[in-house]
């Protein structure tokens, strides 16, 4: 059987077909860019003191001090690790009926529009200012930060496993639907085989995706080695805070490496 290609160039489909028309678009584009570039305000002395001090912290972190205050940075190590731990598995369960709720192929329409309606607010709102909430509503700890976490991950796990199960095979559901299987039996022998392993793999993403964002709340109070990095910061030991940045670095690279050896293993 051969196959012909085609031996001239064609112009693909152009979406505004008058030329005057794109170059007005494409003029109004770049004025547009020049306006708003002239409207930002530099102030070039902050700049420039701004660099000095970005100097010195490059140096503290090229002479990092794991040892004048270990007991601050290993206390928010185990904050932090405590977090993420604790949130990824209490997220990770709160969203397995919360995407299962929400997927369209299995769940009625009042449940799907509020697991959707609760997966909306999750991925709406910002971990950083989930945490400033939760910091004022229960005081400056570790607490504020696990809630955040977990909030976070409900948003972020039930939303992918809900797209997962919307695309499944459906015979497979139809076929276990034909011998009289109520809906759980359903789930649990036509759904969960085909979802299981991709649940997993996004359960160990969110695991350091979960260390990573314990970092950063943290500089709003709600615990954790963000806490210890930024009073490093606000009292210029940027030595101890190149330390914390290297060991942060470190365990999200072992979180990596884990998590990608565990999913081709699971697969």
């Amino acid at each position: 059987m051969s196959t012909s290609y085609p031996t001239t160039w064609r112009r693909p489909p152009q979406l505004i077909k008058s030329a005057r028309l794109r170059y007005a678009i494409q003029f109004a584009i770049a004025l547009y860019l020049a306006v708003a570039i002239g409207t930002l305000e530099v102030d070039w002395a902050r700049v420039a003191a701004g660099l000095e001090r970005g100097g010195r912290f490059a140096a503290g972190f090229l002479q990092p001090d794991f040892v004048s205050r270990w007991g601050d940075i290993s206390r928010g190590l185990v904050e932090s690790l405590t977090m993420t731990l604790t949130s990824t598995v209490v997220g990770v369960l709160l969203s397995v009926p919360v995407g299962i709720g929400a997927a369209s192929n299995i769940a009625p329409a009042p449940i799907y529009f509020v697991c959707r309606s609760i997966i909306a607010v999750s991925r709406a709102l910002q971990e950083i200012i989930i945490a400033i909430f939760l910091v004022a509503m229960f005081g400056f700890g570790p607490f504020a930060g696990f809630l955040t976490l977990s909030f976070a991950t409900i948003g972020f796990l039930a939303k992918l496993l809900a797209d997962d199960i919307e695309e499944i095979e459906p015979g497979q559901v139809e076929a276990v639907r034909s011998t009289g299987a109520s809906w759980w039996q359903m789930v649990n022998y036509s759904v969960q085989p085909q979802v299981m392993p991709r649940l997993i793999g996004l359960s160990l993403y969110r695991l350091d995706i979960n260390f990573r964002e314990s970092a950063v709340i943290g500089i709003v109070g709600a615990g954790g080695i963000g806490a210890t990095l930024n009073t490093a910061i606000d009292r210029y030991e940027y030595d101890s805070a190149g330390a914390i940045l290297l060991l942060i670095i470190a365990i999200v690279m072992v979180a990596e490496y884990g998590s990608s050896y565990l999913r081709k293993f699971l697969q």
